[in-house]
C-alpha cells in the first residue's frame, strides 16, 4: 500500500507504526563502516566497557534513520517528491544492541506549496525502545522530518 497524498494527511493526528526492528550488532558495524564513522563508543568493546554506558552505543544517525525508515510505509511510500528538512533531532536515551526500536508519527503541520500543486508536510517522529517486563518503553530518539508530497491526480 502506498504512502499517503498530501490531502490523506490530517494536522494532529498520531500514527503508530506496526513495523519495528531488533538492532543487531552487524547493522551497528555496517552502518558505522558505510558512513566511515569508526567511532570507538560505537564499535570498540573495551573502549565502551569504560564510558558512562558500560557496552557500545548504537551509531545515532543510524537510530534516525531507523525511525524514519520505519514511519515510510505509513507516510511517505511513492508519495514523496522529496525529503527537505530533518529538524530539532534529539537522541534522550542510548540504544544498545538487541534494542528493539518502534515509531510513531505526529502530523504537526501542512500546507500546499505556492503553485497548489503539491504540500508540504511537517512530521515529528519519535523512535521508542521496547523494554522488558511490560514497562514503560523508552524515548530513544524524536525529530521533525518536512516532506515535499504529492497531491491526489484529479
Amino acid at each position: 500500500m502506498p504512502g499517503r497524498y498530501y490531502e490523506e494527511f490530517e494536522v494532529g493526528e498520531t500514527l503508530e507504526h506496526d513495523k519495528r526492528r531488533t538492532v543487531s550488532e552487524a547493522d551497528n558495524q555496517q552502518f558505522c563502516d558505510m558512513t566511515m564513522n569508526q567511532q570507538p563508543l560505537h564499535l570498540d568493546a573495551d573502549f565502551a566497557a569504560d564510558s558512562q554506558f558500560g557496552e557500545r552505543l548504537v551509531n545515532g544517525l543510524y537510530t534516525m534513520s531507523l525511525a524514519v525508515g520505519l514511519t515510510i510505509p505509513d507516510t511517505t511510500d511513492g508519495t514523496i517528491v522529496a525529503n527537505l528538512s530533518y529538524d530539532d533531532v534529539e537522541h534522550p536515551n542510548p540504544v544498545f544492541h538487541g534494542d528493539t526500536i518502534y515509531a510513531q508519527t505526529t502530523v504537526t503541520d501542512k500546507r500546499e506549496t505556492s503553485d497548489g500543486e503539491r504540500g508540504v508536510v511537517t512530521m515529528r517522529v519519535e523512535a521508542f525502545k521496547m523494554e522488558p517486563d511490560g514497562e514503560d518503553d523508552t524515548l530513544v530518539c524524536e525529530l521533525e522530518r518536512t516532506a515535499l508530497s504529492l497531491k491526489k491526480s484529479e
